[in-house]
């Protein structure tokens, strides 16, 4: 959405309202005076739409996964606990772009915090597996720079957009995508923590996989 610089004159106590406002929200005095406007005269804003996004996926997912309120409109994240030794958590961090290009919408980042170097292992192994599998499924995937990024403990998916959705199409897509993810991590580290042979386990991964992603989605 396109921005302009305009001059308006306020009172003093109004704008120091406005700034206290602000700070608490983590926001700037331009941005929240945009969308109080905005929402007085119903127009639609971009943090509108990605409350939107985050209100679809909070519904969809608080049964499931502990979600945490972030200070960045843009941002939210939601845990669940890994079945494997000691229960380290799984993070899902989702981050939406306040201007989605016309093929990206933001990124989603998926986490373990653990200082288990065997547990650190195994997680970039099936990291690299799940993109092994997604390219597969769709091998366009793997012609889009930047696509995947894997960092210890951490890989960082760039989510896609190849049409127009609404914000809660956007949203209940991800809550998809995020859930099934979390089905199969949770059963192939399960196996793992009962001795299933790493072998055993891929190919139970890619059959569950195909299963689940059997109708590609064109959102991301």
């Amino acid at each position: 959405m396109k921005k302009s610089v305009y001059s308006v004159v306020l009172m003093d106590d109004v704008v120091a309202a406005i700034d206290e406002l602000a700070a608490r929200q983590g926001t700037s005095r331009s941005n929240l005076i945009n969308q109080i406007l905005a929402k007085h005269l119903c127009c639609t804003t971009p943090e509108m739409q990605m409350q939107s996004v985050f209100s679809v996926m909070e519904e969809q997912m608080n049964r499931m996964f502990r979600i945490e309120s972030q200070a960045s409109e843009a941002m939210l994240s939601l845990y669940s606990a890994l079945r494997y030794k000691y229960r380290p958590a799984i993070k899902y961090s989702v981050e939406l772009m306040r201007e989605p290009t016309d093929s990206q919408l933001g990124w989603i980042r998926i986490s373990c915090r653990t200082q288990s170097k065997a547990l650190l292992l195994a997680m970039e192994d099936y990291f690299r597996l799940w993109i092994k599998l997604e390219i597969e499924n769709n091998p366009v995937y793997g012609d889009i720079d930047g696509m995947y990024v894997l960092a210890p403990g951490r890989m960082t998916r760039c989510l896609l957009r190849c049409n127009e959705h609404t914000p809660e199409e956007i949203g209940e897509a991800i809550s998809q995508y995020i859930g099934k993810f979390d089905e199969l991590i949770q059963m192939y580290f399960s196996g793992l923590q009962d001795g299933v042979p790493t072998e055993m386990l891929i190919k139970q991964m890619a059959i569950n996989f195909k299963r689940l992603f059997a109708d590609k989605n064109d959102l991301i």
